[in-house]
């Protein structure tokens, strides 16, 4: 094995042609900016545990957090500690801790400190001679988007973005990736003007949970779901995500953003663009994001917006046995914000397979439950040799994926009563992830940050896919600007009026999860 190979991040030990072994990251090191914030503590720091954990991680990785406090190395490494011991997954094992641990190291600075930067060049250099990290290192910036072009410029500035021989380096964005069409376009620009595109990494979490993924499997895998996937048969689709919390002590970064930026525009599009994307020639990066691209550059706002499209901001009041506030009232929140809590949308997609068929998303805070779903609701048998009261009480055939939480998909058709009388109603069959495997499912960012790693992109969005997602959701953006304050709804509703009626209009009514 020449230096080369394990350089580039080729693992001696396993067969790259056999793809029922698991992957296993080559040298490398992750650099962390933000690892004072929630999304570190709470996900990154202990998806990064667990990939040691569960042996993914190479001997020699390197965890380099940079944050504006005076920290040492050990604070950082207890920092990381007490954050694994809350948040993750698997057991704590003191030998994981220990060789994980020992790759750890501080950079404390700010953005706009050249020093710190030209610290943390030191400190990359250093841990490829003592670590082995091989020049392999990725930045994940998990910071408001406002300081990316700072950040990018620095580590442009002290060579931190320029790898040398078969070595690489990578770059993670989180969403929101940019505030609307214009906005992206700029950001793409800042993060690409320094990393090439195949070595930028946007992170949307959605599409590493294996719900999400078993959703390419259910289709593409089974003789008995896609010839029925198709126009001919679907009724229509329904995608929701749901939550039964507010925002919490999230308001810096929720008012002003709101319901569509923060979930529609993103989460909601990838699922449907999933849903909807023809089978692609392999499920390489490339082949899969082209079918994505070319149904989200199918997709349209099926009619007037005040017709198609509802927001909505929770109030004060009692969900469940606990009394809670509304939106406004929330800490942080400006006075009279116009921030939607939910936003719900009619779809359509203007292709062969989907040529009227209605896409109906949303999604919302302070709702009946917690859920994220795909249901794709099927048209009624076109003839049914029964009597009326037979079939009074059944309902349309659908297929339920549920991405959270018990992840699964739930079959619904119609059975006849036990009994002397011919009584039809429906009936599920319930497949659930945690009944039928024994493996646990990896939390979404160890499948991401594992993929960033491999420099495996199929799971993330390019900037095309990006853009034209804001393309179909900027207009209504616009026209809410020039419209009044969302409707209210009461917490432990599902939205305000206006969202049960876009689908009120079409006969139809929303899924009771």
């Amino acid at each position: 094995m020449t230096p080369a190979r394990v350089a580039n991040g080729v693992n001696p030990l396993r067969d790259p042609q056999d793809k029922r072994l698991p992957r296993i990251a080559g040298p490398c090191g992750l650099v962390l900016f933000g690892v004072t914030g929630d999304l570190a503590r709470k996900k990154l720091m202990p998806a990064i545990y667990d990939l040691a954990n569960r042996g993914l991680l190479p001997p020699g990785f390197s965890l380099v957090g940079f944050a504006r406090r005076d920290w040492a190395n050990q604070d950082f490494g207890q920092v990381v500690h007490d954050a694994v011991r809350q948040h993750a997954r698997t057991p704590f094992s003191e030998d994981v801790w220990r060789n994980l641990s020992e790759g750890f190291r501080f950079v404390p600075g700010t953005f706009d400190d050249p020093a710190a930067f030209d610290l943390l060049a030191e400190t990359v250099a250093d841990l490829d001679r003592e670590r082995g990290t091989g020049g392999n290192h990725a930045f994940y910036l998990s910071i408001p988007p406002s300081f990316f072009a700072q950040v990018c410029e620095q580590l442009e500035r002290c060579g931190l973005t320029k790898a040398e021989g078969d070595s690489w380096r990578r770059v993670i964005i989180e969403k929101p990736f940019g505030h609307d069409l214009k906005s992206a376009q700029e950001l793409n620009d800042i993060v690409e003007g320094v990393f090439p595109p195949d070595s930028v990494f946007r992170i949307d979490h959605y599409l590493g949970k294996e719900t999400v993924q078993n959703l390419l499997a259910v289709r593409f895998a089974n003789q008995l779901f896609e010839p029925v996937w198709n126009a001919n048969y679907v009724d229509h689709v329904q995608i929701t995500m749901a939550e039964d919390i507010g925002i919490g002590g999230r308001a810096g970064y929720y008012d002003g953003i709101g319901a569509a930026r923060d979930v529609l525009q993103n989460h909601l599009l990838q699922l449907l663009a999933l849903t909807a994307m023809e089978e692609p020639v392999s499920f390489e990066a490339r082949d899969l994001r082209g079918e994505k691209e070319k149904v989200l550059s199918a997709v349209r706002i099926a009619g007037d917006f005040d017709q198609v499209a509802a927001r909505g901001q929770y109030t004060g009041g009692w969900q469940g046995a606990d009394e809670v506030v509304g939106y406004l009232e929330e800490d942080g929140v400006a006075d009279g914000s116009r921030t939607e809590t939910f936003a719900a949308v009619k779809l359509e997609v203007d292709t062969r397979r989907w040529a009227g068929v209605p896409f109906y998303l949303r999604t919302g805070k302070r709702l009946g439950k917690r859920v994220t779903e795909i249901a794709v609701m099927f048209k009624r048998a076109p003839h049914l040799p029964f009597e009326h009261t037979a079939t009074e009480e059944l309902g349309q055939n659908a297929i339920v994926i549920r991405i959270q939480p018990d992840e699964g998909i739930t079959l619904r058709f119609g059975s006849k009563v036990p009994g002397g009388q011919m009584d039809i109603r429906d009936v599920t069959m319930d497949f659930g992830y945690g009944n039928a495997f024994t493996e646990a499912s990896p939390e979404a960012y160890e499948r991401l940050i594992l993929d960033v790693l491999l420099g495996d992109p199929p799971l993330f969005p390019r900037h095309e896919e990006v853009e034209l997602s804001w393309r179909i959701v900027d207009p209504l953006l616009r026209h809410w600007e020039r419209t009044g304050a969302p409707e209210q709804y009461l917490p432990g509703w599902w939205g305000p009026d206006s969202a049960h009626a876009i689908l009120e209009r079409d006969g139809r009514s929303w899924r009771l999860p």
